[in-house]
């Protein structure tokens, strides 16, 4: 078993999307992922046709960087590439073809839908990738108004073979009450397979995996926590099916 908190969707590394400019904040939310307790970081930086489409050449450089940051902290602090794959037509060919990374280099792919993205479009696209081969993780399922409005697809997106990560600060209460009414019940309902920070920076969207883990241990009991925090992504990291 992996020792310490998996964080497998944050946005560190500097100057690639909408997470931190400079190498100086970015290693300042890794201290702060650290002092959580977290000890295994995929760091996936947007992939969104014309909004994030940043080199992978300039990517590869700054996860580098900031891998060599990590070392200075602490040996044992490891970071993996992926990517937050926003969902278009062409994505399952694109994955193929390795334009983008998945997490870790495993099936799983972290994959991103528009808050006005219908139903039917999420599910076939759910279903695509999983055609070809890939495990999608939905990526902050509380943000999709199809899905969040109706426990019934929550439960029917996941048997057509999604997983459901959730943001640590949308169970924590920071996203309003509605949406952690939602989170609360899929965790009540073991609907959730990943939490996961999404951290940006280091004031805003900060890194807060700690907070929710101890959250979860207090509604749902040491060994549903220690499944979503420890024992699910470390399937990811070893590529195996959950």
């Amino acid at each position: 078993m992996l020792q310490g908190l998996t964080d497998i969707h944050c946005h560190l590394l500097p100057g690639v999307d909408d997470g931190p400019d400079e190498m100086e904040e970015a290693v300042r939310i890794l201290r702060k992922e650290y002092d959580d307790g977290v000890r295994q970081l995929i760091v996936t930086p947007h992939y969104r046709k014309g909004m994030f489409e940043t080199e992978m050449e300039k990517i590869v450089f700054a996860y580098l960087a900031l891998r060599r940051e990590a070392m200075k902290i602490d040996s044992c602090l490891r970071l993996y590439l992926g990517c937050e794959f926003h969902a278009h037509s062409k994505m399952e060919q694109e994955l193929e073809g390795k334009i983008r990374p998945t997490l870790a280099g495993s099936r799983y792919v972290l994959t991103e839908f528009s808050s006005s993205h219908s139903y039917e479009r999420i599910r076939n696209q759910v279903s695509g990738l999983c055609r070809k081969g890939f495990l999608p993780v939905l990526a902050h399922i509380e943000r999709y108004p199809c899905i969040s409005q109706d426990m019934d697809r929550v439960r029917d997106i996941k048997a057509c073979g999604a997983y459901i990560q959730v943001n640590a600060g949308s169970l924590l209460g920071e996203s309003g009450r509605r949406t952690r009414h939602f989170c609360g019940q899929c965790m009540k309902q073991d609907l959730i397979d990943f939490i996961a920070t999404d951290a940006h920076g280091i004031r805003q969207r900060k890194p807060n995996l700690l907070a929710c883990r101890k959250y979860t241990e207090k509604k749902m009991g040491s060994d549903y926590a220690e499944k979503i925090f420890n024992v699910n992504p470390e399937y990811i990291l070893q590529n195996k099916v959950l």
